[in-house]
């Protein structure tokens, strides 16, 4: 297999970083062309590599995802992603290439080890599924291909995004001849760009990103459509008389050991002025911290306070908010307040209740302001969720990583489906599985102050937490994609 891969490369702005790549790549046996992607002219000293160049404006650009196809003339394809330099593991080439002749993959990826400040910290990656349709997946800095099933891909791809080109390519492969992951640390990447965990979770959602974010839901609508998962604008219609309630609407917290912000948020739900009875369902998960002593004191107060104390121990947060809803005093609508948030102004629920009869549906969502922990706003800022559109929006939640807050249910409904009792990606899972049949209704004002500080359930997570979490959602959309695959079959029966 000598000589049998093609690989493309993006010039850094360091000259010397892209050389101790070429260093690497135009030594290696397995390696026939090493092509250069710039929009100017390499440097002299990268020329002397003796390399090819092909002028790039982006390398996620249909045009170039093209091009690379068109100057692959090996057997496989290797795509370096990154500018910082490259460091090949030992016969990882042909690991690579005999990975990929055995499986017949269209594209492989692998785990890698990270080299910064001199050490090295080793990088799994998570397996990619049906449903690992979110445009941020974590396949490292190196992807492999088979060449003709890049070819074939590309030569299907009729538009012309400049974001989303290789999001386009990757599931076409997907339907086409498949990804794969290699559970072995095959390359390290040194001196690797930082980006915090923080700063990767909203970015799909900065208004800077808008443009990016509508030519990755293009690509994926088509993806949908291809698979026959994609969901046509036609909800059924969602009956909001059904039951008696003693209220109108619930306030549901899960709660465990939050006794420095439980307090502004029980105020935030009493300072409310609403046209209708609601309260407050406070479930209380065994807090160690004096949370509990707070909640009973405000309880004893107010009589729209419940204080759930669960009979089971295995409750996560999902698991309280099925106590929540099953509870006899619990409202015709339920909604939700994280225990170290807030409400915005005394407003909100009217809002939320109003739009359930408005847009008639069966779950609502708002829009939300980062703060810190002294209620002074924070980047990203107003969190609104506009790539949720009626016409497309169930769709596109396939391949975006959450719904938005404040979220509100019909208590009759969330009472057939139930909601997973775990503790992170609980809401998305309800949220795929309503926006299946119904609609879900949009506020796009804030309605709600979500603070972000060190003791956030998802503040700074490690690796193995991040890997987890997306993992468990890439398996939620998986499920979905097949329900919707299977919904429409029996509609065309």
């Amino acid at each position: 297999m000598e000589q049998s891969i093609t690989c493309f490369v993006q010039v850094s702005e360091k000259p010397v970083e892209t050389a101790a790549s070429l260093n690497q790549l135009t030594r290696n046996s397995m390696v026939k062309k090493v092509y250069l992607l710039s929009e100017q002219p390499p440097h002299e000293l990268l020329l002397s590599y003796k390399v090819l160049w092909i002028k790039s404006l982006s390398l996620f650009s249909t045009k170039t995802v093209k091009s690379i196809a068109a100057f692959a003339d090996s057997e496989f394809t290797l795509i370096y992603l990154k500018k910082s330099a490259l460091n090949i593991g030992a016969y990882s080439l042909e690991r690579f290439a005999q990975i990929c002749k055995d499986s017949q993959a269209g594209l492989l990826y692998s785990d890698y080890y990270e080299s910064r400040k001199g050490s090295l910290k080793a990088n799994p990656l998570n397996d990619y599924l049906e449903g690992s349709l979110r445009d941020d997946f974590n396949f490292g800095s190196l992807l492999f291909y088979r060449s003709s099933e890049l070819k074939k891909a590309t030569e299907q791809m009729s538009g012309d995004h400049h974001y989303a080109g290789l999001y386009d390519l990757r599931l076409r492969l997907s339907r086409q001849a498949g990804i794969f992951h290699i559970p072995e640390l095959l390359y390290t990447d040194i001196e690797a760009d930082e980006i915090s965990s923080e700063e990767k979770q909203f970015a799909y959602v900065n208004p800077d990103n808008r443009a990016i974010q509508i030519e990755m839901e293009q690509a994926c609508t088509a993806h949908l459509k291809a698979l026959g998962a994609w969901l046509a604008p036609n909800f059924n219609t969602v009956d909001l008389s059904q039951g008696e309630f003693q209220v109108e609407a619930s306030v549901i917290i899960p709660v465990r050991d939050r006794k420095r912000t439980i307090e502004d948020a029980i105020n935030s739900v009493l300072s409310q002025q609403a046209a209708f009875k609601f309260n407050l369902i406070i479930v209380d998960n065994y807090s160690t911290d004096g949370t509990t002593d707070i909640i009973r004191r405000y309880a004893q107060l107010d009589e729209r306070i419940i204080h759930v104390v669960p009979y089971r121990k295995d409750l996560g947060i999902g698991g309280c908010w099925n106590e929540a809803i099953a509870h006899p005093h619990c409202g015709r609508f339920a909604i939700q307040l994280d225990s170290d948030d807030m409400y915005i102004d005394n407003n909100v629920l009217m809002k939320i209740v109003d739009a359930f009869y408005t847009q008639n549906c069966a779950m609502v969502v708002g829009s939300y302001k980062m703060v810190n922990f002294k209620l002074q706003e924070i980047a990203p800022g107003i969190i609104d969720h506009r790539e949720w559109t009626p016409d497309n929006g169930r769709n596109n939640a396939l391949r975006i990583n959450g719904f938005g807050a404040p979220r509100a249910f019909y208590t009759p409904l969330l009472r057939q489906i139930k909601v997973p009792n775990t503790s992170y990606g609980e809401d998305y899972a309800v949220g795929l599985r309503i926006s299946r049949h119904y609609q879900i209704g949009r506020i796009y004002e804030p309605l709600y102050l979500c603070r972000r500080w060190d003791e956030n359930s998802d503040a700074s997570p490690d690796m193995a937490k991040i890997n987890a979490y997306n993992h468990y959602k890439d398996t939620l959309r998986t499920f979905e994609l097949r329900a919707r695959i299977a919904k429409n079959s029996k509609n065309h029966e």
